[in-house]
């Protein structure tokens, strides 16, 4: 296994539209070791989605390097690049993107069949199993609720067993309730082992990972891991 499985050097990332230039992230250098949980938040525009976005293969960015596993990819083509966000990267997105009027079962199973991999059902039971949601089955995803439409866009993410799972807001349209089940969710997962990337701009959500990076105006603000803060704040109040 790598010893890490993101490193990011000197990324940057300028939008350009006719002669105006926006530039949204400025020289970030970034490093994600596998088995991580990390949360990435910031106001809107602070490029925290831009972020998530070169790392996840849906983007690419205007200067520095990115290696995933090891790897330049940096330098990889449009199709070099869809090839490892098939394989190697899920996501789960704010507005689910399910496909309507599809079965828990069907929708599960599209990495699959965009990986161009054997369908392999009791892969596509096991997932839908692991979020809870095996009586759903066979249930179309409109006679789903919000809670029960984000688990399964979780076993998406998770049916071809990928390297690491990015979290874009995925609590932002669900009520309390529902956002903290699909957190347990998320903590239990990379518990077992996976990598997970969230991103959000509520606290109550970030607290969940276990390590926080908090972006401003396209740059690291901060950087650090949640149980030393957490363990500097009981000594903090054990002093007093």
């Amino acid at each position: 296994m790598p010893d890490s499985l993101i490193k990011l050097v000197n990324i940057c990332k300028d939008y350009v539209n006719e002669d105006v230039v926006t530039k949204v992230l400025h020289h970030i250098d970034l490093e994600i070791k596998p088995g991580e949980f990390v949360a990435i938040m910031g106001p809107s525009g602070s490029g925290k989605s831009t972020l998530m976005h070169i790392m996840g293969f849906l983007d690419k960015p205007s200067c520095g390097q990115y290696f995933f596993k090891d790897k330049d990819v940096s330098v990889l083509d449009d199709d070099q690049l869809a090839d490892i966000r098939n394989s190697e990267v899920g996501f789960v997105f704010q507005a689910f993107n399910l496909l309507p009027r599809t079965t828990v079962f069907d929708n599960v199973k599209l990495p699959m069949v965009y990986s161009h991999l054997k369908l392999e059902k009791e892969k596509i039971v096991n997932a839908i199993k692991s979020v809870g949601l095996y009586h759903r089955i066979n249930n179309l995803s409109n006679q789903l609720s919000g809670g029960e439409k984000q688990r399964v866009a979780i076993a998406r993410a998770l049916v071809n067993d990928p390297a690491i799972i990015f979290a874009d807001e995925p609590t932002g349209n669900l009520d309390s309730k529902s956002g903290k089940q699909i957190m347990e969710i998320l903590q239990s997962l990379n518990e077992a082992g996976k990598t997970i990337v969230l991103v959000t701009h509520e606290q109550y959500t970030a607290s969940h990972a276990k390590r926080i990076i908090k972006l401003k105006d396209g740059i690291v603000e901060s950087d650090f891991r949640v149980e030393k803060q957490l363990v500097a704040k009981m000594e903090e109040e054990l002093t007093k």
